[in-house]
């Protein structure tokens, strides 16, 4: 098997990286397509599925990762969904009758930093310096709840001393999932993320 990543930032691309082999493991390859922001992404989503549609093997899938970023997310997802169903892909969510799928929609809400927020253990070993029990703190404890998780983990490693100019992004992303465990992530949509990447190589 074959997986097709399509994400909007070279963050993402950073850690899916990490975090792709841990949940599936060895032996199934997969390709990142960074695109230039979620607007680029989705202007160009369904010109990329029309091209995968007349060639796609029938072991290969597609997984379309989006930030949230405040935005409805039961609209998002229905707006990829039907891109998905105009170029006539079978998505997750509208398996045919035997079950089987050829795209998965998936969003991180708000923002791929929640993931992070979702291990803050992770956060802890990469940035040894950030103090304990900062997911027990109100504003930390449901990281799909953290609005502009970017700037939250940037003011959490800033006031531990990191970054005090700006946070890297792919830099920050690449260090923190690399010590990510998916199985202990509080957050209910990499939860969601994970389980169909699982879901979709067993």
């Amino acid at each position: 098997m074959h997986i097709e990543f399509l994400v909007e930032e070279p963050s993402a691309e950073a850690a899916l990286n990490n975090l792709v082999p841990m949940i599936i493991g060895p032996g199934i390859s997969h390709n990142i397509h960074v695109f230039q922001g979620k607007p680029d992404l989705i202007n160009n989503l369904p010109k990329r599925l029309r091209g995968y549609r007349k060639w796609l093997p029938s072991d290969w899938r597609i997984v379309v990762l989006l930030d949230g970023d405040r935005e409805d997310c039961i609209s998002l997802k229905r707006k990829l969904e039907k891109m998905a169903h105009n170029e006539g892909l079978i998505t997750r969510s509208n398996t045919g009758p035997d079950g089987r799928f050829q795209v998965i929609n998936r969003i991180a809400i708000e923002e791929l930093e929640a993931w992070f927020f979702g291990d803050v253990q992770a956060i802890k070993m990469a940035y040894p310096r950030v103090p304990k029990g900062l997911d027990r703190r109100k504003n930390y404890r449901n990281p799909d709840a953290i609005q502009s998780a970017w700037e939250a983990l940037e003011r959490v490693l800033k006031r531990a001393g990191y970054y005090l100019s700006g946070l890297p992004k792919v830099e920050t992303a690449r260090r923190i999932s690399g010590y990510m465990d998916p199985w202990r992530n509080t957050s209910k949509s990499f939860r969601a993320f994970r389980d169909a990447l699982q879901e979709m190589v067993i």
